[in-house]
């Protein structure tokens, strides 16, 4: 069959004739049919359609569904106004297809247009036919939104079948309807919101010019309203998955991302961004705190009353969550001022729960809720552990810093307090691994200008949280960058542990005290948080270890950190001006050769032996120690230091304690176990002596005007009274109150699970 085509379709026409192959035969009939039937705008329809069809369906579809299908195209333009009227491309693009995307081919349009002709009975514009079709049809053929069905991309049959269909689904029956009745309709959507949620589609339709609705969605306000308003007005144009499209049955070089299927370039579109990031809808914000309900941990979501309230509990703004057939990225939500004390309350029935917020300035917020899991009002005033875990609700830059101070009045029972640390402590651990993310990838830790690299490496295996960590001092110092980074990578490969991580770190200074200096204690208390919070570090089995000049670091460091490890060792090294009394609660080894004269470090080993032997003799639970000083070896101890490894890892640290020596030297620090000087009363040459006997702690200070004395059941117990002396005076005599500020302040000082006080008291002495 020769069929006569216009000389600028020729071509367009004979390419898919060809692709068609043996179902060409099929296509010429339609063109044939179509032209007999409607004249020379009946070839023109078959032809445009013919021209746009995806390969597949050039060598599947016949004859009487395109003539079927176009025959009822063209009853609606002969019947309904505002299809008469309309220019023949918008009839062609989007009223004759009878698909939309790569959904199954069937004819959908006999059903549509007698369902839809009557639901369209009194419109007179095709604005008027949409609303009417979108808030009466999905109840007629009982469909609606529901992620369980089997595909995206549901033909109206399946969807209708199913009773269920997800968005883009919807769009399909939509867009079908209107092009039942003669109302030009398309397909629009988004790969992915620019917050990274999710895809979405809806329907556009043309009543003199484009205008958008939900699918599913009927808004008697009209067209152009939508959830998803503000997330589209957000769109970006220049990035394509972030873009906005619109189906189109003719070729435009730009295809539709169907992220179902998204190798497929076979749906045509036309990218729409610029009409919905317009300034037409600058005023469209998305809301900024978006509160999402279920009835439980992975149940189904649920529909309650949410109330913003400001700090005096007055009403700012009130809606329901959404819930049902609402759209999985349609969240109820609300704008927020900045950096506002804010309350979140949610009602249902007679319960009612609170949450407080602070709204930041970090874009986007998801409050997700378990309602069985929330507390009512009533239960937060008589338990902090439930207070607590209506405060971790929030994500942590919309929560409070810390509890609300209303929420802190009540009872926190041992058992309780453990839950809260479990709480509080994951949700800080969390928050840790977030924020220190990059440091941690590029094994790079910085502190105002120092800043201290490390390598590392890990032996053997053990259980989640029970991991070791070995912390290992390079040599070298006073000399040039590069001979310390050959000392530094030779460190990494000096030991192996049989188990944990073991960690090189590069110290920050080439000076000759390069693990002297008080920026060392800082960088090792966050390197020691990041392993704890990301790797399974136990806090209580961190060992420190470090030859000659790093030896000299373990003798520096160990007396004034010794409240962080489990044990430590020093090899080779010079402990210039530092003192062993520190180490009461620290198993220390001390490695050197006999021959090691330089500085005279072989003679103070010997002074450091006698000294720890006559503290431990003094004291025989205190001062573990481990002395071996190898007569024929120089500096270089030929490894023999490394019997050190399998003794420190028999050790682990008692984070509290019931005797502890603390004396401030060269190296003052704030915090020992479970002591406290405050900042501005700290000073060198303070002493602190103190021992727990059941519930009375004696203290005794010298050069010491406060101390804040911080509590735990793992010391005594906090149900009875607690007695406090110092020196010879009674200073305190009663009970204390567990709290979950405390908690929280504790896991702020320092992020360490183990460590952590339930209460404290605080004197002048």
């Amino acid at each position: 069959m020769v069929i006569a085509t216009p000389l600028d379709h020729a071509e367009d026409l004979k390419t898919a004739l060809d692709k068609a192959g043996k179902n060409s035969n099929e296509l010429e009939l339609f063109i044939e049919a179509a032209k007999k039937s409607y004249g020379n705008f009946g070839y023109r329809a078959a032809t445009f359609l013919i021209e746009g069809m995806p390969e597949q369906d050039l060598t599947q579809l016949n004859c009487e569904f395109l003539k079927e299908n176009l025959s009822l195209a063209m009853k609606a333009r002969m019947e309904f106004s505002w299809c008469k009227n309309l220019p023949e491309e918008l009839f062609f693009n989007d009223v004759l297809p009878y698909a939309s995307l790569d959904e199954t081919r069937e004819n959908w349009r006999p059903q549509f247009y007698q369902q839809c002709r009557k639901l369209v009975a009194k419109a007179s514009t095709s604005t008027e036919a949409v609303q009417a079709i979108n808030s009466k049809l999905f109840n007629l053929i009982n469909v609606h939104y529901n992620t369980g069905r089997k595909k995206p991309n549901q033909s109206p049959s399946e969807s209708i079948e199913q009773n269920r269909a997800t968005c883009t689904g919807l769009s399909i029956i939509l867009v079908d309807a209107c092009r039942s009745i003669g109302v030009a309709a398309r397909v629009a959507g988004t790969p992915l919101w620019t917050n990274n949620r999710g895809n979405h589609t809806w329907t556009e339709i043309w009543d003199e010019g484009w205008h958008f609705t939900g699918s599913d969605e009927y808004n008697s306000a009209g067209l152009n309203r939508g959830w998803f308003v503000g997330a589209a007005s957000k769109a970006n144009k220049s990035n394509w998955k972030y873009s906005i499209y619109a189906t189109s049955w003719k070729k435009t070089g730009i295809h539709f991302p169907m992220v179902w299927n998204a190798e497929s370039k076979q749906i045509n579109a036309f990218n729409v961004t610029d009409r919905y990031t317009g300034k037409s809808n600058l005023n469209s914000l998305e809301n900024e705190v978006l509160i999402r309900v279920q009835d439980r941990n992975g149940g189904k979501r649920i529909e309650v009353k949410a109330e913003l309230l400001d700090e005096k509990k007055q009403i700012l703004a009130s809606q329901n969550t959404k819930a049902g057939r609402a759209d999985l990225n349609d969240i109820a939500g609300f704008s927020c001022n900045p950096n506002k004390p804010l309350w979140l309350r949610l009602i249902q029935g007679d319960q009612v729960k609170q949450i407080p917020l602070r709204r930041s300035n970090d874009g986007e917020v998801m409050v997700d809720v378990q309602w069985d899991e929330l507390p009512n009002e009533s239960e937060i005033t008589n338990s902090q552990l439930a207070a607590v875990t209506a405060w971790l609700t929030a994500p942590a830059k919309v929560r409070p810093q810390s509890l609300p101070s209303e929420w802190a009045k009540g009872d926190l029972s041992k058992v309780d307090s453990k839950k809260a640390i479990n709480l509080i402590w994951e949700d800080y651990r969390e928050q840790l691994a977030n924020e220190r993310q990059n440091e941690i990838a590029s094994k790079t830790i910085q502190l105002g200008d120092k800043k201290m690299r490390y390598l590392e490496k890990v032996f053997g295996d053990t259980k989640e949280g029970k991991r070791s960590l070995w912390i290992s001092m390079h040599g070298g110092g006073g000399a040039p960058s590069r001979v310390n980074d050959s000392q530094w990578k030779n460190q990494i490969n000096l030991y192996q542990p049989k188990e944990g991580i073991y960690v090189a770190p590069r110290a920050p200074t080439d000076t000759w005290n390069l693990w002297h200096q008080s920026h060392i204690d800082g960088l090792f208390d966050r390197l020691i948080e990041n392993y704890i919070a990301t790797r399974g570090v136990d806090p209580n089995r961190i060992y420190l270890m470090g030859y000659s000049a790093g030896g000299d670091g373990v003798y520096q460091l160990a007396p004034r950190m010794a409240d962080r490890f489990a044990a430590a060792s020093m090899m080779a090294g010079h402990p210039n001006d530092a003192k062993p009394d520190n180490l009461r609660n620290l198993p220390f080894g001390l490695f050197m050769g006999g021959k090691d004269g330089a500085y005279d470090r072989n003679k103070t080993a010997e002074k450091w032996k006698v000294l720890l032997t006559q503290l431990n003799k003094n004291d025989p639970t205190g001062y573990k120690h481990m002395v071996r000083i190898y007569p024929k070896m120089g500096h270089w101890m030929q490894l023999k230091d490394a019997e050190s490894l399998p003794w420190m890892a028999k050790h682990t640290r008692n984070p509290w304690p019931k005797k502890i020596i603390w004396k401030q030297s060269k190296g003052i620090t704030s915090r020992f176990y479970w002591l406290q000087i405050p900042e501005k009363k700290l000073t060198k040459g303070q002493v602190v002596t103190a021992i727990v006997e059941g519930n009375t702690i004696r203290i005794n200070t010298e050069k010491v005007s406060h101390l804040n004395i911080r509590l735990s059941d793992h010391l005594l117990d906090l149900d009875n009274q607690i007695k406090i002396s110092v020196n010879g005076q009674d200073k305190f005599n009663s009970k204390v109150k567990r709290s979950a500020l405390e908690i929280i302040k504790s896991l702020d000082q320092r992020a360490d699970p183990t460590s952590v006080a339930t209460a404290s008291v605080s004197l002048k002495l």
